[in-house]
This record gives C-alpha cells, sequence and structure tokens, in this order.
C-alpha cells in the first residue's frame, strides 16, 4: 500500500474532497500533525477514522519516521495529513516521503487546497513562474540576508509569516526589496475573517504595523528587469552619485541595486573594489 500525502482544508472543512473522507475512514493509519485538528476535522466531516492515529510534527519526525516506515514496508495504508494545505510544503512530511523514495515505496498525493496557490492565485500578481519561500528567518539580520539575496529574482516570490512578525517582516522587505515592490498581504485565506490586502511593500508595512492575527501568506511582485549589465565600475559610480546628493553609503547602494535589478552584495563588492572614498560628512 503507498504513502498517501492528502491536503486538508486551510480554512474552510467543506472544501475537503470525497476522496479525503474516504482515505480517513478506510487508511489503517493516520499520521497527523496535531490529533486534535484531525479530531475536529473528521469531526466536521462526518468521518470516523479507520485506522490508528498516531502524532507526526517537527519534533518527533525524526523518531517517528522509522515506525511509519516499518507500517509502509508490512504493507499497511499510511495518510498523512497536517493541521492544513500540504504535507511536506512548509509542513512535516518530507522526511518520510524522502525515506519512502528511498526504498523505492510507492507514494501519492490527493491533491487539495494549498495557501501557497491560493494566494498567488488571488494576489493579482504575474503567476506563471513563481517561487516559493517558506518562512523567513526570526532574526533580522539573518532575514534581510535571505531578503537580499531574493533582490534580483524576477518571479513573483511567496512567503508564509507568522503575524507577530509580519510587521517587521514587511518593514525589512521594503527597505531590502525597494519600498515601491508591489505586494499583496493574504490572512487568514478562506476563513470567515479573510484579508485580501494589496499596496506597495512601503504602505503594507504601515497597515500592518500593529497586531495582527491568525495565518499570513505574503505575495511579492517579483524584481524588474535588469537596465543594463552593468560593469563593477559603473555600479560604484552610480553609488559615487547618489552620495553626492548627501545619501548615505548604505542606503546608495541599496538604491542602485533595486534600480538595476541587481543583488545589494555585487554592488557593495564594486564600491570596495573601486576604493570609493566616503564623502565628507
Amino acid at each position: 500500500m503507498p504513502l498517501l500525502l492528502a491536503g486538508v482544508p486551510i480554512g474552510q472543512p467543506g472544501d475537503a474532497s470525497p476522496r479525503l473522507r474516504e482515505a480517513l475512514a478506510t487508511a489503517e493509519v493516520i499520521a497527523a500533525e496535531d490529533t486534535r485538528r484531525l479530531k475536529r476535522l473528521c469531526s466536521d466531516l462526518g468521518v470516523v477514522p479507520g485506522g490508528r492515529v498516531v502524532s507526526y510534527f517537527e519534533a518527533n519526525e525524526a523518531e517517528r519516521t522509522p515506525r511509519l516506515m516499518a507500517s509502509l514496508r508490512a504493507g499497511e495504508s499510511v495518510l498523512l495529513v497536517t493541521d492544513a494545505g500540504m504535507p511536506s510544503v512548509s509542513d512535516p512530511g518530507f522526511r518520510l516521503v524522502a525515506a519512502a523514495a528511498a526504498e523505492d515505496l510507492p507514494v501519492s498525493c490527493l491533491p487539495g487546497p494549498s495557501a501557497v496557490t491560493t494566494a498567488l492565485a488571488v494576489s493579482g500578481l504575474p503567476s506563471d513562474r513563481f517561487c516559493f519561500e517558506g518562512f523567513l528567518p526570526r532574526k533580522g539580520g539573518e532575514r534581510r540576508a535571505r531578503l537580499d539575496s531574493l533582490a534580483a529574482e524576477r518571479r513573483t516570490a511567496v512567503f508564509f509569516e507568522a503575524p507577530h512578525r509580519l510587521g517587521e517582516c514587511l518593514v525589512d522587505m521594503a527597505a531590502v526589496l525597494g519600498a515601491d515592490r508591489r505586494a499583496v498581504v493574504c490572512r487568514e485565506l478562506t476563513k470567515t475573517h479573510e484579508e485580501v490586502r494589496r499596496g506597495t511593500l512601503a504602505e503594507l508595512a504601515e497597515r500592518f504595523s500593529g497586531e495582527v492575527r491568525g495565518e499570513v501568506t505574503v505575495v511579492v511582485e517579483g524584481a524588474p528587469e535588469r537596465v543594463n549589465a552593468s560593469t563593477p565600475e559603473e555600479l560604484a559610480r552610480l553609488v559615487t552619485v547618489r552620495e553626492g546628493t548627501g545619501e548615505p553609503r548604505k542606503e546608495a547602494i541599496a538604491g542602485v541595486a533595486r534600480e538595476l535589478g541587481v543583488p545589494r552584495r555585487d554592488v557593495y563588492d564594486a564600491v570596495l573594489a573601486a576604493k570609493v572614498p566616503r564623502p565628507p560628512h
């Protein structure tokens, strides 16, 4: 029997498919990120789980994976569900899928809702090509460094974020990616209090500066097309021009990077290589 990954509703129980109901009722083993949420979901769907239920979450994945693998080897059907959306997409599941694939055991997927594609679809931003970045680092410096590595990314980017970090995350996005970069904040998708806010990163940072609740997905438009393939000498010159107007070096470097759609690190390295002196204060 295969390992079956099942996408579960991200808000509305009515989004559950008949196949999900059947899988919950017939699977011999159900591995759930939160067994209490699974119980609530089954109650909402009017389903009685047919097999034994085990918890499978981030803290016990390493311990539980061998046990679930033993069930698969024994021919038992194993259904993997998370709290919402698709397993292994910023949720438990990857470790078990990789282990099953390594032993050439069958793995199947029961399609279902995903906050990633739902947010992308309603964002109004280009969706023909996109990248999913999951959760950004919690610490400010590490978060800004990750964003800096994405400054020249042309594809629309989708992020998950904790509600209590949303405000500071948007501030960092505006500073690193550009205050005028278009973005969309999707909160509580498909739920009663669903909120979809569009605007620039600067506008959204101001809008969500206070307390925020619920599940949050952020969609950010890609970097503009590069004006040209600037040489390091040209990058350094443009920074010098900006500094000549009184702009601090840090902001000048970030501004040139945004303007040309190049990584900020490339501009910084060009300034160092050119040994551009700092303007007098």
